[in-house]
């Protein structure tokens, strides 16, 4: 459309987010999410600190090797120390080793922080701002600055704060992006001191971005603002994940500048109905509790409960709802008459290639209902959906049977737990009766299962398990509660997710690990008949 200003989006979720209270993502999952952020179209990933810790330096060996769209990736790092060169700097170092086509640099815009903080004076502080950039710069990376503190610190100080925006200007920088660090700034001000910053780089023809936290509960308000105010870029994480209160949410900010504000796009102007999916995908490769009344993707955002609303929303969904919830993949939900998953449904099945058996897709639908209704998500588990659309299709052939299985964990003199499993199967017409000890009881029914299944599919010593993730689905029912687990798997070419569901967590973990073998023979299969580019698409 004419005349719209495209918006990037940065999302720090990799880096930022995973400083939130209790987010810890595996090297892993930082992979997985990156690899959901480019399909959806986010301008920028920013994977790590590189220097900081080994699980950020593999991040960015191995996000070599993924097959991205459209994101660009980007090391994060801080100005070279005092007193050092920048092409000395141990900091400076590891963000070229990084490889990363983009380096965000962060730098002290307040001068309280410069002296009582940093301990430097005024003018070093200043060089380490304008030699960082530069040697980055001159090395051929897109340099993007983030001026810490840069409200603050403007308001104490506008004549120095102008002086350490212009001096990432002077050194190169592509973007500089104005940080409301302790997130305690107001609209109003944002959008004053966005103009000011604008004026300021003018004569350098650098634009800048905006990065809030929530501190207030304005992040996102804040963010808008600063747009509104000339801001090009918006840099956040998904559902708002951070320190303290969390940084600005993208997801939200994704959303209202496609569908409330006029004027602008983002990720390219496609269409955001995967914005949901993205949203819950994250809180379940996070092991975090979904948030249900987040605006736009939440389970409750479009949720109707009163007789009165109900009956109004029968008539006409505007009556109560600011906009249709498939626009961002979410569903309207009557909780007198659960409706969970329809949108949902409608993406995941899309590459299964039955968008024209309505009969399949509904019965695949009464299904995923009735499941998430016992405690299933699929949002992480797409080898557990793949492996329910081949069962609904009558597609799917079991590779073994299960006669039974049996754990047992008991202490030895030593005082340390042992755990046996003991697993008995059919294949064909084969019975196979094994037992295996493991660290634990999932670790167990794997390695007793794997003896069972030896010998029939000798492709199961390229799978490993990647990560275990328990959660309570009920919570309030203590200890009968029902458990939904997660189990990663992987092999030498991809990573696939499944889920189990029970009040017994060995219930739960054996449906899991069932699903997970079953998709590694199923695609196997299937590769060894049409290749190593087939799909895991439902014969038609």
């Amino acid at each position: 459309m004419k005349n719209m200003r495209s918006i990037q989006i940065y999302d720090t979720t990799l880096r930022d987010g995973s400083q939130g209270e209790g987010v810890s993502l595996s090297l892993q999952d930082k992979l997985a999410i990156t690899e959901r952020l480019d399909e959806l179209g986010v301008d920028y990933v920013e994977g790590g600190y590189p220097l900081s810790n080994e699980k950020d330096a593999e991040y960015f060996r191995r996000v070599r090797d993924l097959d991205l769209k459209h994101a660009k990736v980007c090391a994060f790092g801080m100005t070279r120390r005092k007193g050092v060169a920048a092409a000395e700097d141990i900091g400076m170092q590891a963000l070229l080793d990084s490889g990363a086509p983009v380096c965000t640099i962060v730098g002290k815009t307040s001068d309280f922080h410069v002296t009582e903080v940093l301990n430097v004076s005024l003018e070093e502080n200043l060089a380490m701002i304008r030699d960082s950039v530069s040697f980055l710069s001159q090395s051929g990376r897109e340099v993007i600055y983030d001026a810490e503190h840069f409200f603050d610190g403007f308001k104490a100080n506008p004549e120095y704060a102008a002086k350490t925006i212009s001096a990432a200007a002077q050194g190169g920088a592509n973007l500089v992006v104005l940080c409301d660090t302790n997130g305690g700034t107001m609209p109003e001000e944002i959008a004053k001191l966005v103009v000011e910053a604008r004026s300021i780089l003018s004569k350098f023809g650098v634009e800048v971005g905006i990065h809030c936290h929530n501190d207030c509960e304005l992040a996102v308000a804040n963010s808008l603002a600063a747009v509104d105010a000339g801001a090009v870029q918006v840099q956040g994480t998904i559902n708002g994940f951070g320190e303290r209160c969390g940084n600005v949410d993208l997801i939200s900010v994704m959303a209202n500048l496609a569908f409330k504000k006029q004027g602008y796009q983002v990720v390219g102007g496609t269409n955001l109905d995967r914005l949901t999916e993205l949203s819950r995908f994250v809180y379940e490769t996070a092991n975090i509790n979904l948030r249900s009344a987040q605006p736009f993707v939440g389970q409750s955002a479009f949720a109707h409960k009163g007789g009165m609303h109900v009956h109004a929303i029968a008539k006409a969904t505007s009556s109560y709802e600011h906009m249709d919830p498939a626009l961002i993949g979410n569903e309207r939900r009557i909780l007198v008459s659960e409706l969970s998953g329809r949108s949902n449904i409608t993406a995941l099945t899309a590459k299964h290639q039955v968008q024209g058996d309505r009969q399949l897709q509904e019965k695949i639908l009464d299904q995923v209902v009735k499941l998430e209704n016992r405690g299933y998500q699929f949002e992480a588990a797409d080898a557990s959906f793949d492996l329910l659309v081949r069962r609904c299709a009558g597609t799917f052939q079991p590779h073994f049977e299960l006669i039974k299985y049996h754990v047992e964990v008991a202490h030895e003199q030593n005082g340390l737990p042992v755990t046996e499993a003991t697993v008995k199967i059919k294949v064909g017409d084969a019975v196979r009766h094994e037992v295996a000890e493991g660290d634990g009881p999932v670790n167990a029914l794997d390695a007793a299962l794997r003896k069972a299944l030896n010998g029939f599919y000798p492709s199961l010593r390229e799978m490993r398990l990647s990560d275990f993730k328990v959660r309570v689905v009920n919570s309030e029912a203590g200890t009968a509660a029902r458990i939904r687990l997660i189990i990663e798997s992987a092999d030498h070419e991809d990573v696939w997710g499944t889920v189990g569901a029970s009040e017994n967590i060995i219930e739960a973990s054996w449906i899991a690990l069932v699903d997970s073998l079953e998709y590694k023979l199923a695609k196997d299969q299937i590769e060894a008949i049409v290749g190593t580019d087939a799909t895991l698409a439902t014969p038609s």
